[in-house]
């Protein structure tokens, strides 16, 4: 069934100006708010001349040109959201309403600011902005509201198009369940790997288009598992299509198939806004926010005695002290750090109590003396919680960090593949016991570093990496048992492979999610950067204009993901290695710091994410990079200039690796090639050469920082600032452009027409 697009459709917005949109919309995405930004200033514009005492010839004609444009920007504006209302009946009376609202508020604000030829624009005989303060603003106001309706409108569009996509992927997901053929599944399982493609592409926009990094992070968890599931389900299938009498084959289908239509439904839970049933998501709250909030308490008592209760105070540390018993009762929690938390858990029930003691007598007497015992109070309960926070961290994460060691052998995995080959079903059975124990332990990891990760995002990573290993352990022991019984299937043999590498997968991404929660912890954390240099009409070499940009399918994207994964590692070591540098302005940092940026983006197309999205994208950038490459390469050799001879030949021995590699990549990045295959080939080959430069930069970056301290010449004698800093101010990890939202979704020419406004906007 096709959910209804229309509880995204509100919108609230406002400005410092007090110009407010309508209270019950709500704007949720970054294009529809960055769209009003321009319309807001050249509002704001005329608010603030309505009061200006001094008006000039220069000042009136400036309000009368900013008046029109604002009425022609309007009018261009309400033409293409007619346009939008024809094409879709069902938005058609609002849309139609909205269009009105705001054509009749531009024409009101054109007619207000027609002051240019009056000798006397504050004369009684003529309405304007200086006589009529209130009407412009109620105008303003009006336009706001309507332009703002009539962009939310149109971005149900988009919401539209993601609920019809879904609908395609779940009725071919339906067929796909009931084929009982080899060539029929083959023919219904193409047409289903294109529908996930586009569906992924649609929600990947709509992820980075997200402001709420809560519902982007959940999106991006239900995109991931989409995306494996996707050739679990081919092989699940085929396993089962082969042993169709098989118990265990249909099990291990069944819980593929589930858990897609369980990832679908939550896309477009957060698409549309809504939860089934009525419901709201509702997280246990962890003990790293609840410590946040408690501290924000007490420390609140500095500044009111009066604004809470101690029962209030009280309550909110039982409910901390409660969740610290899911480390103290844990059985992978060490001796050492259990009792440390009992001891701090036992010492914050006294620090509060002294706290309210004194807190109790300053609100009766308000002497100097008890000022003073209060504020000692306070900062002995806030040391005893960062104390608590801290050794909490400690537990989770030295826990985690054992036990992805440990496994990283992944000794079980193989050994079930060796008994399952040899249809030794005793042995499976002994192995998938020890899998269950395992997925136990990591499961229990997940939860107790879902209380420490910092973030709201990282801690729906870890409910995400949760489900997932509580779902793949039974979904690899059904595969198992399937290989036992038929040890001669090579499909079986596949399909057991597939659940194992998405095992292995998940891991690998405990890996990076244990360094953001280490780097949330120790405040080394910033958004992730994402360098965006797409080509541009004109401005590019001539052979991007003959090319037709290509999309992965995919099985292309699934096998270059662990490509793409290990470049995200590489990544997030040179950001390590940048960090520690004092002289952040030196340009080997930051050239350094771009390149990984780079990198970052070209990761994020192996996810199908990201500003690159198609193989053209990731070729130009690939050729960027390349070139900043070089670049860095010739910083190197200025340096080298600056250090002792014998320092100098270590550098130069390592920084003369670096040009021939840059150089084959520019190649490659320019070389035309012609057909999906060899597309696939380029693409592969740009990404592990990026990774070659990668690796080779974590190498040099600690090579010139030792040299830097030695020879005490890290004081900014390299010009710093290299060009890419002006685009990396502007984009983040979720930089968006109107330009290529316009390409997607289709109204690019709303969103241009607004901005239009500001090319007459009043100094």
């Amino acid at each position: 069934m096709a959910t209804s697009p229309c509880s995204s459709s509100g919108v609230s917005s406002s400005s410092s100006s007090g110009l407010g949109a309508d209270a019950g919309l709500e704007i949720r995405t970054r294009s529809v708010e960055q769209t009003l930004v321009p319309l807001v200033s050249q509002i704001t514009t005329l608010i603030n001349h309505k009061d200006k005492p001094k008006r000039s010839d220069k000042t009136l004609q400036a309000i009368q040109r900013v008046g029109q444009a604002v009425n022609l920007a309007v009018g261009r504006f309400v033409t293409v959201g007619e346009a939008i209302a024809n094409e879709n009946h069902e938005l058609k009376e609002e849309m139609s309403i909205a269009c009105i609202e705001a054509r009749r508020a531009g024409e009101t604000i054109a007619q207000l600011t027609d002051v240019a030829s009056l000798d006397h624009p504050e004369s009684d005989s003529h309405i304007t902005i200086f006589t009529d303060k209130t009407g412009v603003v109620k105008a303003a106001r009006l336009l706001l509201s309507s332009v703002t309706k009539v962009l939310v409108l149109a971005d149900r569009v988009v919401i539209k198009q993601i609920i019809t996509s879904r609908n395609k992927v779940l009725a071919t997901m339906e067929q796909l369940e009931k084929v009982s053929s080899f060539q029929e599944f083959v023919q219904i399982f193409s047409q289903f790997g294109n529908e996930m493609v586009e569906f992924a592409h649609l929600t990947g926009d709509r992820q980075n288009d997200l402001k709420d990094e809560k519902k982007k992070a959940r999106m991006a968890a239900s995109r991931a598992v989409l995306e494996k599931c996707t050739m679990m389900l081919l092989t699940a299938s085929k396993t089962c299509l082969r042993h169709p009498d098989c118990e265990s084959a249909r099990i291990n289908k069944d819980g593929v198939f589930h858990r897609m239509r369980l990832a679908l439904e939550q896309v477009i839970d957060i698409v549309t806004d809504s939860r089934p049933n009525g419901e709201n998501e509702v997280a246990p709250i962890s003990i790293y926010t609840g410590i946040k909030e408690f501290k924000n308490k007490v420390e609140g008592l500095r500044e009111n005695l009066y604004f809470l209760s101690k029962e209030n105070l009280s309550t909110m540390l039982e409910v901390i002290l409660e969740h610290t018993e899911d480390f103290t009762d844990s059985a992978y929690t060490s001796h050492e750090h259990r009792e440390h938390i009992l001891e701090l858990s036992k010492q914050a029930k006294m620090e509060l109590e002294q706290l309210v003691s004194v807190w109790m007598q300053a609100q009766n007497q308000k002497t100097k003396d008890l000022m003073e015992d209060l504020e000692v109070a306070i900062l002995k309960t806030c040391q005893c919680m960062n104390e608590l926070k801290r050794e909490v961290h400690s537990a989770a994460t030295s826990l985690a960090a054992d036990v992805l060691k440990y496994h990283t052998d992944h000794m079980v995995l193989k050994a079930l593949k060796i008994t399952g080959v040899e249809g030794n079903l005793e042995a499976v059975a002994e192995y998938t016991c020890k899998l269950s124990e395992q997925k136990e332990q990591l499961v229990e990891m997940c939860r107790l570093l879902r209380h420490v990760s910092g973030t709201e995002p990282l801690e729906i990573t870890c409910i995400h990496a949760e489900d997932t290993f509580q779902v793949t352990g039974p979904q690899i022991i059904s595969a198992a048992e399937t290989l036992a019984l038929h040890p001669s299937s090579k499909i079986a043999k596949e399909n057991l492979e597939v659940f194992c590498e998405a095992w292995e997968s998940q891991l690998s991404d405990m890996s990076m999610l244990l360094r953001e929660i280490n780097d949330v912890f120790e405040g080394r954390r910033g958004e992730k950067r994402v360098y965006l240099s797409l080509p541009r009409p004109g401005k590019h070499n001539a052979n991007l204009k003959t090319l037709k940009p290509v999309k992965l399918d995919t099985e292309e994207q699934t096998k270059i993901a662990k490509l793409g994964l290990e470049l995200h590692l590489l990544t997030s070591d040179v950001d390590s290695e940048t960090e520690k540098w004092e002289d952040q302005e030196n340009e080997i940092v930051q050239r350094g710091q771009g390149m990984s940026s780079m990198a970052y983006s070209m990761y994020l197309f192996t996810r199908g994410e990201g500003l690159l999205k198609t193989t053209q994208d990731l070729f130009h950038q690939a050729e960027i990079f390349a070139t900043e490459g070089m670049k860095l390469a010739s910083a190197l050799q200025v340096f080298s200039d600056q250090v002792p001879d014998d320092d100098k030949a270590l550098l130069l021995l390592e920084a003369e690796k670096l040009i021939p590699i840059c150089r084959q990549l520019q190649v490659t990045a320019r070389t035309c090639v012609q057909g999906k295959s060899a597309t696939f080939t380029k693409v592969d080959a740009c990404i592990q050469k990026t990774r070659n430069v990668m690796t080779l930069l974590c190498q040099l970056l600690p090579v010139c920082s030792k040299l830097m301290r030695k020879n005490k010449a890290g004081n900014g004698y390299l010009k710093p600032a290299p060009p890419w800093r002006d685009g990396r101010t502007q984009t983040g990890t979720n930089a968006y452009t109107p330009e290529r939202r316009g390409e997607t979704f289709g109204i690019k020419s709303l969103e241009n027409h607004v901005t239009k406004m500001t090319f007459l906007e009043s100094k």
